[in-house]
């Protein structure tokens, strides 16, 4: 489905607004979790007790970093972080995570700071403890920052990261899931974007039983862009959800949302629910975000639903699309009349597939992993 919006003032906005929703750091603020709820209906709740009840382990995932120079890394408390100014959660398990972490970890980027090398983080869980975390990256104004965070080991991990990026700033966010199997990780990643600065999250879901990622931008001063990215490979029984919401509250800013998935194995479920909000203020903004879906093999399930709030009508641009769909037999004809075996053009034409997202991540660490692991996920494939 593809839909671009030539008059957004004709827009038939949902019955209660995404704006409306609870943000609180008090897990009280939230109900207890049933699975019946519209954010929840698609998650197999009942194997995430643990994580939505309010209660902590102590536990910790073991942390390895390669930090560049000028980077900082501390632990402070969770009022510490929020003098800072971060964003509030909007989801319970997000609240939990930030109340029971055993501490927040920041890192600090400093005011006009260009990093020569990305801040490498490798958080590796252990015997599938659960696993509670708050992470708060701060980057000051006009610096230029890469960091990648690659989750490894067997946890049941919840998360909050919050990131708040300074004026001008030029800021990368990439956050790997190659958990092993019997892993979860639920996890709430905001941002809140300068005036003027450049953020681009990238989100790679290759591991682990489920993973359920909500990644959300909100704008500091006018002028900003986000750009969300989504790569994300679901085997047999794998529950892989991925949530964007961009909240356009500011004149001039622009968002980009892309994100890709292939299925294969019965039961392979992905996900990816995309929200855009764009406010009264919110003028003269731009804004497309676009999902697309490979079915590799029966039995497996792709649910895909993007969605537009506008409340006015003095943009620059807003549209989405979304489609699900199996090989493009076309291309697969074109390479086997040119002597390729199938099973070899199935493969190239998933790579190709993929190949528009990791063009765009312009990180040779990052596009080094995700070779390796798609290549591992094809040398599995049941097609």
């Amino acid at each position: 489905m593809t839909q671009t919006l030539e008059n957004p003032s004709e827009v038939q906005v949902p019955a209660k607004s995404r704006s409306e929703r609870t943000r609180s750091f008090s897990v009280a603020d939230f109900p207890q979790i049933t699975g019946r709820e519209e954010e929840w209906r698609f998650t197999p709740v009942r194997k995430l007790t643990d994580l939505l009840d309010d209660a902590g382990t102590g536990q910790s995932l073991n942390l390895s970093q390669d930090l560049p120079a000028g980077v900082t890394q501390e632990v402070i408390d969770l009022e510490a972080a929020r003098t800072m100014g971060v964003l509030e959660p909007e989801d319970r398990p997000a609240a939990i995570a930030a109340n029971q972490a055993p501490g927040v970890l920041h890192y600090d980027v400093p005011a006009g700071a260009e990093l020569d090398k990305p801040v490498i983080i490798h958080a590796d869980g252990v015997d599938g403890q659960t696993v509670h975390g708050h992470v708060v990256v701060t980057v000051g104004a006009n610096a230029k920052a890469t960091i990648v965070v690659e989750h490894e080991g067997k946890a049941r991990y919840s998360e909050l990261v919050s990131l708040l990026i300074g004026e001008g700033a030029e800021v990368t966010f990439a956050s790997i899931q190659l958990w092993e199997d019997g892993s979860v990780h639920l996890g709430q990643h905001d941002a809140l974007v300068g005036k003027d600065a450049q953020f681009k999250h990238i989100a790679i879901s290759l591991g682990g039983d489920i993973v359920r990622l909500n990644s959300n931008v909100r704008y500091d001063g006018p002028g900003g862009e986000a750009e969300l990215l989504g790569l994300y490979f679901a085997d047999a029984g794998q529950h892989l959800e991925h949530r964007t919401y961009i909240d356009h509250n500011t004149p001039k800013a622009t968002s980009n949302v892309l994100y890709k998935g292939a299925l294969q194995g019965t039961d392979a479920h992905s996900v990816w629910i995309g929200d855009v909000l764009i406010r009264p203020e919110a003028l003269g903004i731009d804004t497309y975000e676009l999902n697309r879906n490979l079915i590799l093999t029966e039995g497996a399930r792709a649910d895909s639903v993007p969605n537009l709030e506008i409340e006015t009508g003095d943009i620059e641009g807003a549209g989405h699309a979304s489609s699900t769909g199996r090989f493009d037999e076309e291309h697969l004809f074109y390479l086997m009349s040119r002597g390729i075996p199938e099973t070899v053009a199935r493969r190239l034409v998933v790579r190709g597939f993929f190949n528009e997202v990791i063009q765009q991540i312009r990180v040779p660490e990052i596009e080094e992993v995700l070779t390796e692991q798609i290549e591992d996920e094809l040398s599995r494939s049941m097609m």
